[in-house]
């Protein structure tokens, strides 16, 4: 394991600066919506920014991953600029996906992110083929495929995490545990204590890892990114994590007891790791506070690039879309 005193004050300020920017792109986010101004519907990750940068950090750009219905931070974590992504949420022509993507569907392939699935689970055997893909092609590639604890549930984990495993696929299924599935409690829907236990199923190794603390992400990651180079692939990272906000725009979270999301909030990840940083690391309040405005700063901007971009030519819809011809 790596000493985290021997991470570089720059590698240190960059994880805490791409928290940020996941968190104050999702409050603008929200507001823009709630507003009126944008779209569609949005599914945020307000708490979790930790496990987006934690596991990201430890790829190299040409590695893929995987989201979900909830990938803004994914996205951000993984190299996407606000621009090209607050473009996409408004439906602009100079989106990532060409405004046809829209916040569910966000990515951007040659920065190394599928664009996301919606369907719970549905990423999970695309991953374990990604994996094959780089084994086949014989390239030094890993896959990490994001996913809530809904979806180990699911059929689709079942099938991606066990023929992952049966070939030693290069794929980190990294199971973002934020205790719902929607409004379900996990424990509602499982009898063991940990989604990591259900690797033994598989005959895979699996960690289970307090998923608010972004250096302890960003170490099993990297230690899963190694073994998936080295050939003795896949892994399940199970982060324990929660969201501080609704599942959807709509939801008031009254599912979820008072205290409870008040110890949530007391230990979310930027809060924990500015108190690290400063109490740790030897820097100071205010070189934090100065991230924390360029961020605002970049934000600014990219919603107002995204204003004025060109809206889709509706001349445009069919392309990119895939058909066949069915012949009587």
């Amino acid at each position: 394991m790596s000493d985290p005193k021997e991470l570089s004050r720059e590698f240190l300020l960059g994880l805490y600066e791409r928290m940020v920017l996941i968190r104050q792109f999702e409050e603008r986010v929200k507001l823009l919506f709630l507003e009126g101004q944008m779209p569609g519907t949005i599914h945020q990750c307000q708490g979790q920014e930790a496990t987006a940068v934690g596991v990201c950090a430890a790829l190299r750009p040409d590695d893929v991953i995987t989201s979900t219905h909830r990938p803004h931070g994914h996205a951000l974590a993984k190299g996407l600029t606000p621009n090209e992504m607050m473009a996409e949420l408004f439906a602009k022509d100079t989106g990532c996906c060409r405004g046809k993507g829209g916040s569910m569907h966000i990515g951007n392939l040659e920065k190394g992110m599928v664009p996301a699935i919606a369907i719970v689970g549905g990423a999970i055997p695309l991953a374990a083929g990604i994996g094959l893909a780089f084994r086949i092609r014989k390239e030094d590639r890993v896959c990490a495929c994001f996913f809530g604890d809904g979806a180990t549930s699911e059929g689709a984990f079942h099938e991606g995490v066990n023929l992952a495993a049966i070939w030693d696929l290069p794929v980190v299924f990294v199971c973002e545990n934020n205790l719902y599935g929607a409004s379900t409690h996990v424990s509602k829907v499982m009898r063991i204590p940990h989604v990591a236990d259900r690797a033994a199923g598989y005959g895979i190794r699996s960690q289970t890892v307090d998923g608010n603390d972004v250096l302890a992400v960003y170490e099993a990651a990297r230690q899963a990114v190694d073994q998936c180079r080295e050939g003795r692939g896949p892994v399940l990272l199970e982060l324990e994590t929660y969201r501080i906000t609704g599942h959807s725009r709509r939801d008031p979270c009254a599912y979820q007891p008072k205290d409870e999301r008040e110890r949530a909030k007391a230990s979310e990840p930027i809060g924990r790791f500015r108190k690290v940083l400063t109490q740790n690391h030897s820097v100071e309040a205010a070189a934090l506070d100065e991230i924390d405005k360029t961020v605002e700063q970049r934000i600014d901007e990219a919603v107002e690039y995204a204003r004025t971009q060109p809206d889709v030519d509706v001349n445009d819809l069919t392309a990119g879309v895939f058909g066949r011809e069915v012949c009587a």
